[in-house]
């Protein structure tokens, strides 16, 4: 199984209904994907829980082979172009999206692993980015 490709959707901070946005962003924007490239694919949209914060996401592949470079960036332009949609016009371009055989993906919730390695604790200590300083392993 291929791993696919991640991207970010950015909401404004404060939205009324983030969850459904970014849902309905998410599916229409693979969708879409998928009637232009004339491919079937799966997709997940994420809502990303870190620590006091979340964020979302879009995880798409195809289901037989490895994506181009392409699908990345053309996935990123079609978020770009529905970014501009009001809630009520993503309601109308979901349902229609529906009646022309979307079956809506449910947001899924998950919890961001923090990377420890990474942190910049450790830079803070004196230590390169990336690990730990010396002797702080007993």
């Amino acid at each position: 199984m291929h791993r696919g490709i991640e991207v970010g959707i950015y909401l404004r901070p404060g939205l009324a209904d983030d969850n459904f946005i970014a849902q309905s962003l998410g599916n229409l924007a693979a969708f879409r994907l998928a009637a232009q490239r004339h491919e079937h694919l799966t997709w997940q949209v994420l809502r990303v829980q870190g620590s006091g914060s979340h964020h979302f996401r879009i995880v798409l592949r195809h289901p037989d082979r490895v994506l181009d470079l392409g699908f990345k960036s053309d996935l990123e332009r079609i978020l770009e172009e529905l970014s501009h949609e009001s809630v009520e016009d993503l309601h109308r371009r979901l349902d229609e999206a529906v009646r022309d055989g979307l079956r809506i993906v449910p947001l899924r919730h998950v919890q961001e692993e923090v990377d420890f390695w990474q942190d910049d604790f450790w830079t803070a200590l004196g230590g390169p980015p990336g690990i730990a300083p010396p002797g702080s392993f007993p």
